[in-house]
């Protein structure tokens, strides 16, 4: 058991209507952490909501985690002292749990629920918005320090201060980060790009890119 792995917050959101750019813009990016337990269930924690469920949100996007070693990194790297837990929309804020450390498919218990890394983020703009940047979802793509999504095997209850145990691993997957990497590389060999498709735990909206790219490729 690694002791260093654990939740520092649980944060969730209903959406809201944001002005942004001269109109106004729903979403749900607005997370704050709140007291424990929390009800996990497949589509996600209580209390918690999507605006644009065609793009977020669903079984594969059920939770939204992001290490603290990417959430210092952004403190320093924008010498911003306000991002605290649930500032990038995430629904855990995890410690000791770091996208170049977990890969696709681990299975994480924490507290009475069982959760399966699913894909990584893909930001959009409302990323841009909620940091008060329009170009910001590009750098932290190109930062590859985007979190990951995980679906729910087992509902249960999760609180700040509970333990991480990842305890099962994927022996084929990518860390997220590898993943990220792939995805933003321009000379991704076929090889890696089998690979990416054959892993099960991949959610279709990253599988199938890769399996055009693929087929591109062929």
């Amino acid at each position: 058991m690694d002791a260093t792995r654990a939740v520092l917050a649980v944060s969730v959101g209903q959406p809201r209507l944001v002005e942004w750019q001269g109109g106004s813009v729903r979403t749900g990016i607005f997370k704050e952490p709140v007291p424990g337990p929390v009800a996990v269930g497949p589509l996600g924690f209580a209390g918690d909501g999507q605006a644009d469920l065609e793009v977020h949100g669903g079984t594969d996007k059920a939770v939204y985690a992001y290490d603290e070693s990417n959430l210092l990194h952004w403190r320093e790297q924008l010498e911003r002292s306000d991002l605290t837990p649930g500032s990038f929309g995430e629904n855990l804020t995890l410690r000791g749990v770091a996208d170049e450390e977990i890969a696709i498919g681990d299975v994480l218990s924490i507290g009475s629920a069982r959760l399966q890394i699913s894909q990584p983020r893909q930001p959009c703009f409302k990323l841009g918005l909620r940091m008060g940047d329009p170009k910001f979802p590009k750098r932290f793509l190109a930062s590859e320090r985007v979190g990951y999504y995980l679906r729910v095997l087992e509902p249960g209850s999760i609180a700040a201060g509970d333990h991480v145990e990842v305890t099962a691993r994927d022996p084929a997957g990518f860390t997220v980060r590898q993943l990220v990497a792939l995805w933003r590389s321009k000379e991704a060999s076929r090889t890696q790009l089998e690979r990416a498709v054959a892993l099960e735990a991949l959610a279709p909206a990253w599988r199938v890119p890769f399996r055009e790219r693929l087929e591109r490729n062929a």
